[in-house]
């Protein structure tokens, strides 16, 4: 798919460009580096979803609230996973993807923020087929998306991106890291708010 991409040469805005390369460095994570909230909290007012991320994430994972708007993302994902139109061979593709939803939201109850950014970005390269189809394979499936529209360009760019966090895996960084909390937290206002 299209997660080998790590190229900011790709046509963004100059606004956008900052937040991205704030929140992913365009020359990656050096040794004990890791995104920080204020580049996610940029991204975010970016992405359009800036006023609710910002009261998503000063919230305690275990309130309530946050449960209310994981289930409100758990059945924005369902339902978009339902209303794409694929060929018939691809419908097993889209019962698959349903299946992997709650294991996923197993996996943020459980603070595994590591892994929960990776089951994530396994989703989203789904979804991106879903969507897009073969487009979403291309290697400029990003610029595609930013044709179509900014914010959905910057959001598909940050699905590209997470598979960097993979190497936070081996550098003992806390699994239930605030700031890879920061970052899944995202992906996750954005679908629930698409």
């Amino acid at each position: 798919m299209y997660r080998g991409q790590t190229s900011l040469n790709i046509t963004m805005p100059g606004d956008y460009r900052k937040a991205a390369e704030r929140l992913f460095p365009r020359d990656g994570f050096t040794r004990g580096q890791k995104p920080d909230l204020k580049a996610a909290g940029d991204f975010s007012k970016a992405l359009g979803i800036g006023i609710e991320y910002q009261r998503l994430l000063a919230m305690d994972k275990s309130s309530g609230e946050l449960r209310i708007f994981l289930e409100q993302f758990q059945n924005n994902l369902d339902l978009l996973i339902k209303k794409t139109w694929v060929d018939k061979s691809d419908e097993n593709r889209k019962g698959k993807l349903q299946d992997e939803i709650p294991l996923f939201m197993s996996t943020i109850g459980q603070a595994d923020n590591i892994k929960a950014i990776n089951e994530f970005s396994d989703i989203l390269d789904e979804l991106a087929y879903l969507f897009f189809g073969a487009q979403s394979e291309k290697d400029d499936f990003t610029e595609y998306t930013f044709r179509i529209d900014a914010q959905m360009g910057l959001f598909w760019w940050y699905s590209g991106k997470l598979e960097l966090l993979n190497e936070l895996n081996d550098k003992n960084v806390d699994k239930s890291d605030k700031t890879l909390w920061a970052v899944l937290l995202l992906g996750l206002c954005y679908l629930t708010n698409f």
